[in-house]
C-alpha cells in the first residue's frame, strides 16, 4: 500500500465565484483523499447553494461564512474543521481550475516520509510553463516573491504566493490561525508563522492552467498593504530570531551594518553639501571618512544576509510534535 494512502488526508477548497468550476475540480479529486471541504466565503454568486444541489460527493463538507472573510478566513475556517474531524494532512487548492488535483500525492508525499512540514506549489520550474504565463502575472508574481523571500526567511522558494500547499496536521496545530492574515496576505503571512515555528518547507514543480477564470485580486489595491505587511513581518523575523530567541555573529553583523551605513551616508552628504556651498573640494581625508563605514556597512549586510540565507529550516519538525 502506497504510505500515502495509510494516511487521513483532507482538502480544504476556499470558494469564491468559482461556480464554473467547482464542479470538475472535486471531481478530479483522488480516492484516496477522506474529506473534503469547499468554503462559501458569503459567495454573491450561489457558490455555497450550487455545490449544495450539483456536486454528490459523499467526501464533501460544505462550511459557509454569514460574511466575507478572504482567503485566509475560508482557509482557517477549513483547517479548523478538518483538525477537528482528524486529518493527518491538510491540502489547499483553489476552486478555480488552475490547479490539478491529480498533484496531490507530490505534494503530500514529502510529508508522509517526514522530510518536509509544508509543501507549496513552484508555477516557475519549467520554462515553458513560464512562457505561458501572462506577462503581468509574471512580473507580479517575481516582485510578491522576492519580498516574501524577505519577510518569511524562506530563501529557498521561488514562487512563494502560491495556493497549492499542503501540511502536516501536527505543525498545523502549532500556528497561531487567529493572528494570520484573513485576506490575500494570506499565503506570504502563513510562511511567515511557519518560520517563527522552524518549519521545513519544500516547493513543488507544477503546471496552472489559465482559462477563462476571472481573478478577484487587483494589483493595484493589494501593493501598498502587502508592502506594508512584508516590511512588518521582515522587522519581527529578524528580531524574534536573532535578538529575542537567539544572539549571534549575525546578530552582531546587522547592529554593525545599521551603524556604519547610516553614519557614513550622513556624513558624506554633509560634508559634500558644505563642499558645494563653500565651492571647496572635500579633502582624501574626508572622502576616505565618509566611504569606509559605507563600504564596511554593506560588507556587514551581506554577511548577515548570507547567514540569513543559509539558516533556512532544513529538518522536519512534524515529527517531533506530538498529535
Amino acid at each position: 500500500m502506497s504510505p500515502t494512502l495509510q494516511h487521513k488526508i483532507a482538502v480544504v477548497i476556499p470558494c469564491y465565484r468559482v461556480k464554473n468550476h467547482i464542479k470538475n475540480v472535486v471531481a478530479a479529486i483522488p480516492d484516496y483523499v477522506e474529506r473534503i471541504y469547499c468554503i462559501d466565503d458569503a459567495c454573491p454568486d450561489g457558490s455555497g447553494d450550487f455545490i449544495r444541489s450539483e456536486i454528490k460527493d459523499p467526501r464533501l463538507t460544505l462550511l459557509t461564512h454569514d460574511t466575507n472573510q478572504g482567503v485566509g478566513g475560508a482557509m482557517i475556517t477549513g483547517y479548523k474543521q478538518a483538525l477537528n474531524d482528524g486529518a493527518q494532512i491538510i491540502v489547499k487548492i483553489d476552486g478555480d481550475g488552475q490547479m490539478n488535483p491529480a498533484l496531490i500525492e507530490s505534494f503530500v508525499r514529502p510529508i508522509v516520509i517526514g522530510a518536509r512540514d509544508y509543501t507549496k506549489g513552484n508555477r516557475f520550474y519549467k520554462v515553458e510553463d513560464v512562457r505561458a504565463m501572462p506577462g503581468a502575472r509574471l512580473l507580479g508574481n517575481a516582485v510578491l516573491s522576492f519580498m516574501t523571500k524577505l519577510s518569511s526567511g524562506y530563501w529557498n522558494l521561488f514562487d512563494p504566493n502560491n495556493g497549492y500547499t499542503a501540511i502536516h496536521a501536527n505543525v498545523l496545530r502549532e500556528m497561531p490561525l487567529e493572528k494570520i492574515s484573513k485576506r490575500y496576505f494570506f499565503e506570504s503571512d502563513f510562511l511567515f508563522r511557519l518560520n517563527t515555528l522552524r518549519a521545513s518547507v519544500q516547493d513543488i514543480p507544477m503546471s496552472a492552467v489559465y482559462g477563462n477564470e476571472e481573478s478577484n485580486l487587483v494589483i493595484s489595491k493589494i501593493f501598498f498593504p502587502f508592502l506594508a505587511g512584508h516590511f512588518r513581518n521582515l522587522f519581527k523575523r529578524i528580531f524574534y530570531n536573532y535578538f529575542l530567541r537567539d544572539f549571534n555573529i549575525a546578530s552582531l553583523e546587522l547592529i554593525l551594518a545599521l551603524a556604519f551605513l547610516p553614519f557614513g551616508i550622513i556624513f558624506g552628504l554633509s560634508h559634500w553639501h558644505h563642499s558645494s556651498v563653500m565651492g571647496i573640494e572635500a579633502s582624501p581625508g574626508t572622502v576616505m571618512f565618509s566611504a569606509l563605514p559605507i563600504i564596511l556597512g554593506v560588507q556587514f549586510l551581506l554577511s548577515f544576509l548570507q547567514y540569513d540565507i543559509e539558516s533556512v529550516p532544513r529538518a522536519s519538525l512534524h515529527p517531533r510534535l506530538r498529535a
